[in-house]
């Protein structure tokens, strides 16, 4: 019975820890939104984590950091929906060192669809105190 128990916690132990090491922290964004327009210049839907650049007219080109690819798919988002030259608006958290990056939350595109790139299953119209990023 002792060594069932021990056993038992062992696990326990295991999976709280392993999923726990799975991710990285959100703390080098900042909490506040940010809101941005521009040209995408590049496109990656990949794992760990996806990527869209964007040209932002008179401030550069921005990385923008999303969800994996099958979330995003999983989320609606299909491979070639979103192409370099596209011009769309996103709605980010920036980083808090001032450089141009952001953990993308929402994307609207040309035709007015717009697509939740965190993951997190909000919607953009809601309250964005709710859904602040999470530390």
């Amino acid at each position: 019975m002792r060594f069932k128990l021990l056993g038992i916690a062992a696990t326990l132990a295991v999976a709280v820890v392993v999923p726990a090491s799975a991710h990285h922290s959100h703390g080098a964004y900042q909490t506040e939104f940010l809101d941005l327009e521009g040209k995408v210049t590049e496109i990656h839907l990949m794992n760990p984590h996806s990527w869209v650049y964007i040209d932002v007219a008179g401030q550069g080109l921005w990385a923008l950091e999303a969800t994996f690819r099958s979330h995003l798919q999983r989320s609606g988002v299909q491979p070639g929906e979103v192409k370099p030259g596209d011009i769309v608006k996103v709605r980010c958290h920036r980083l808090r060192d001032g450089s141009r990056g952001c953990l993308l939350g929402f994307l609207w595109q040309a035709n007015g669809k717009v697509d939740d790139w965190d993951g997190q299953g909000a919607s953009p119209d809601e309250p964005w105190g709710r859904y602040a990023l999470k530390r």
